[in-house]
């Protein structure tokens, strides 16, 4: 699933969501993936999670792409908080703070 996210955020033009079936499924995707862009691209990722794969976070500058284990994906729904722009927005209104009364 890729998620748009030119003019909703400053760290990245678009978002990649996608999920290995298992823990060794995830590593190899998020390396095959991080070869595959420094060879075609020139760019250097970095690189999160690895180590445990179960949710890598690959950043590539302007795209992100997070892959998950089914289970972890299902648990964190990223891509229904980014899909749904109001849930971005704090759900309580924040209110100046009032002027202290002079006497």
């Amino acid at each position: 699933m890729t998620i748009d996210l030119r003019g909703r955020s400053a760290f990245a033009d678009y978002m990649v969501i996608a999920s290995g079936r298992s823990s060794r499924q995830v590593a190899a995707i998020s390396e095959k993936l991080t070869e595959r862009v420094k060879q075609d691209l020139g760019v250097i990722c970095k690189v999160e999670g690895r180590e445990t794969a179960d949710w890598v976070l690959i950043d590539a500058g302007d795209v992100v792409v997070h892959v998950f284990r089914p289970e972890v994906r299902a648990f964190y729904q990223i891509e229904k908080m980014w899909q749904n722009p109001a849930a971005l927005r704090p759900s309580v209104a924040i209110e100046p703070a009032a002027s202290p009364a002079r006497g």
